[in-house]
């Protein structure tokens, strides 16, 4: 019996019965889950505030993994985008299993798409990075919006939509993933909403020194996804934040090649102090950035460098390309 660890809500078990799934029919073995309760589905803070509280890492990710060390658990799947980028002691990453949609989704009352949401608007989310971008892009085209802390499963987030809230956005891939794509009003394309470096794609850890890990790569590693991935995460740990951060990344690896675009944001004139999600509108960063698939690590910390030096604060426009 392959014993599969995973978070305890509704989302989690349906992306890690998917892998025990894949598993028990690659590997001809029984799989089943074991549900563990992880301090960020514990805490009523913010996920802002948690994740200051811990450094910015492993909100989602540590009693995991403790599992897995501990032998309670011979798998663990995590949402990859909630995966600390520095290695972990005694873990491997075993498997990216292919990714699904990364992008962002909106859902509306009404069905009013984004560009036409009533000035002034209130949208729930729960990201810094989506409140920073959705700000900005409200900015560009003369528009004001409320953005709106928020907290919860999937279903509480999308009951507030209608009643104190006029919109929440959410990863398409998890609404896809619970079978709720037909409430998706608008899918955000990256210009407006770059995705949070690892969103849509799975993270499958085991004991490094466990003759399962070379089974369960074999088995569910995905080569392009997980170029990809490297390169957004290798980009994240040079810009040196956690996955709260206002930090968007996307890579696509196309015959070999990989094409990686950025986006940090900030305010003018202090670098670093506001979270995105103010009133006024963020100054983001964008880069782009194409390099061999298998050197995706050297191609992320290139970007992330780029950003770096030209992050916000730094300057007074309202969005600012590098190269």
């Amino acid at each position: 019996m392959i014993r599969v660890g995973t978070r305890a809500s509704a989302l989690a078990r349906t992306q890690s019965q998917t892998v025990a799934d894949a598993l028990s029919a690659a590997l001809g073995e029984p799989a089943e889950l074991v549900l563990v309760s992880t301090h960020g589905d514990r805490s009523a803070q913010p996920l802002r505030e948690l994740a200051r509280a811990t450094s910015g890492t492993g909100v989602f990710v540590s009693a995991l993994r403790d599992a897995l060390l501990a032998d309670e658990v011979d798998v663990a799947v995590h949402s990859l985008k909630d995966l600390p980028t520095a290695p972990a002691p005694g873990l491997a990453l075993a498997a990216v299993p292919e990714r699904e949609d990364p992008r962002d989704a909106l859902v509306s009352a009404g069905g009013v798409r984004l560009a036409d949401l009533p000035d002034g608007a209130r949208v729930g989310t729960g990201s810094p990075r989506r409140a920073a971008m959705l700000l900005a892009d409200a900015a560009r085209r003369g528009r004001r919006l409320e953005v709106v802390d928020l907290r919860g499963n999937v279903d509480t987030r999308l009951a507030r939509v209608g009643t104190d809230l006029d919109a929440v956005v959410l990863a398409l891939a998890g609404l896809r993933r619970l079978g709720r794509e037909g409430e998706v009003t608008e899918v955000l394309g990256t210009d407006v909403l770059l995705p949070c470096p690892g969103q849509g794609a799975l993270a499958v850890e085991t004991r490094q020194d466990d003759p399962l890990t070379g089974r369960v790569r074999a088995a569910l590693d995905h080569a392009d996804t997980r170029a990809a991935v490297t390169a957004e995460r290798s980009l994240l740990r040079v810009l040196d934040v956690g996955c709260s951060a206002p930090v968007g990344a996307l890579a696509t690896v196309v015959e070999g090649v990989l094409d990686l675009r950025g986006a940090v944001a900030g305010h003018d004139p202090a670098p670093g102090a506001p979270d995105g999600t103010g009133t006024t509108a963020p100054r983001i960063v964008r880069s782009r950035t194409t390099g061999a698939a298998d050197q995706a690590d050297e191609v992320g910390a290139r970007a992330g460098h780029e950003l770096l030096t030209a992050r916000p604060g730094h300057g007074t426009e309202t969005e600012e390309f590098v190269r």
